[in-house]
């Protein structure tokens, strides 16, 4: 076999090495009793080891034979896995939650909490408990309510969302990965896209025109999982989302009040949508609802805001909430960070936000949304659940 002989530099790994480096980033959880936030497990394609541990000591190899030699020890690795970085998780299994304490005992104070398919990274195991770093929490959880090494691999890929963030201006994807095959859609800068599937320099993702392929070039690959909380962020969490839907509240009510006024001064009933129910809300949210229906019809235009002429998925959420006195970001993937959580499409009321991969809508009621489709079909009605979603929000 033919080798390399340049100079390279092998590394000595531990599984707790493995993690040490790691960045945590804030991103969607989805679940009204979760926390807003979720760890970003960078596991980027191309990724050096030393992008994922900067504290790794090295050896440099000066020869050919010292290869051989420090192969033969075992000592020279390959770059590590998705797999591998899976075994040194540490995934809750819990209906709800389980407490993360200071020492590995029931009587330990409570740092915080491990919410069910929440992940924190192993760091050492102590008389049944696992000692663990997730987010800004390092401590103990009882091991009977969490699995790690080999049976965290299979639960990660199913609890993990592996996303591909766009990085340049508007990203086509292709009905197969080749740059001469036709494209099937158009995606915004920053948008967030489930990614299904990835082969040499290409990604298979979920966009609102269906599957396709876009090139790893012009997109960011990373694995989200949701952290633990500390009571601290829990408290701070819990004040704000409150605040902001007071705020919401009164901004909502204020534009109400102004529109029944101009009604009244033109003596013109608002326009109304009877096609579609609305229900399963609050005042509000059943507002919003209410005032997206108006437009069903109406075309899609990529990067449009405007309600009657065209309008994106987000410039037609943006707009409509806008009705109501409340700004939100032309961005389906900063929408997943609107409000607060919800937990599941069956505790979803009318007014949420339901986010999908690289798109986003508005909940009607009966398990329904309206929303700025495609340029095909406009805005429209589709059931909720047609594709697969990454989030569900509440602004009010």
């Amino acid at each position: 076999m033919i080798r390399n002989a340049k100079k390279v530099t092998a590394y000595v790994l531990t599984a707790a090495l493995a993690f040490s480096g790691m960045g945590i980033t804030a991103e969607a959880a989805g679940n009204s009793v979760l926390p807003a936030g979720g760890v970003s497990l960078a596991l980027a394609n191309g990724n050096k080891l030393e992008d994922v541990t900067t504290d790794v000591p090295t050896m440099p190899i000066e020869s050919i034979i010292d290869w051989f030699q420090m192969e033969e020890m075992g000592l020279v690795q390959s770059e590590p896995t998705e797999e591998d970085l899976f075994r040194s998780l540490v995934i809750a299994q819990v209906t709800n939650y389980v407490n993360v304490r200071s020492i590995p005992s029931e009587e330990g104070e409570i740092l915080g909490k491990l919410y069910n398919n929440s992940v924190g990274t192993f760091i050492s195991e102590e008389n049944g408990w696992y000692q663990i770093n997730s987010g800004s929490v390092t401590g103990y959880v009882k091991a009977e309510y969490c699995v790690t090494g080999e049976s965290a691999v299979e639960i990660a890929k199913r609890v993990g969302k592996r996303i591909a963030t766009v990085t340049t201006e508007t990203l086509f994807v292709r009905a197969e990965p080749s740059t001469e095959c036709s494209i099937i859609g158009m995606v915004p800068e920053a948008d967030d896209l489930l990614v299904l599937e990835e082969t040499e320099g290409w990604a298979k993702v979920d966009v609102e025109e269906g599957t396709g392929w876009v090139s790893m070039d012009y997109v960011s690959l990373h694995s989200e999982f949701v952290k633990a909380e500390s009571r601290e962020e829990e408290e701070r969490r819990l004040a704000k989302e409150e605040e902001e839907r007071r705020k919401a509240r009164e901004a909502a009510a204020a534009a109400r009040a102004a529109q029944n006024a101009q009604n009244t001064q033109n003596s013109a009933p608002a326009q109304t949508q009877t096609d579609y129910s609305v229900s399963g809300g609050s005042e509000m949210g059943t507002a919003v609802a209410e005032y997206g229906l108006q437009f069903v019809g109406n075309p899609y235009v990529y990067g449009g805001t405007s309600l009657t002429n065209g309008a994106d998925c987000s410039g037609f959420v943006m707009s409509v909430y806008a009705n109501f006195g409340v700004s939100l970001p032309h961005s389906s993937a900063s929408d997943r960070s609107q409000g607060y959580g919800v937990d599941g499409l069956e505790n979803a009321q009318a007014g949420d936000i339901i986010c999908y991969s690289g798109h986003v809508g508005i909940y009607i009621g009966n398990g329904q949304i309206v929303h700025a489709s495609n340029e095909r079909t406009g805005i429209t009605v589709s059931n909720a659940n047609y594709r697969n979603i990454l989030a569900i929000r509440r602004i009010f």
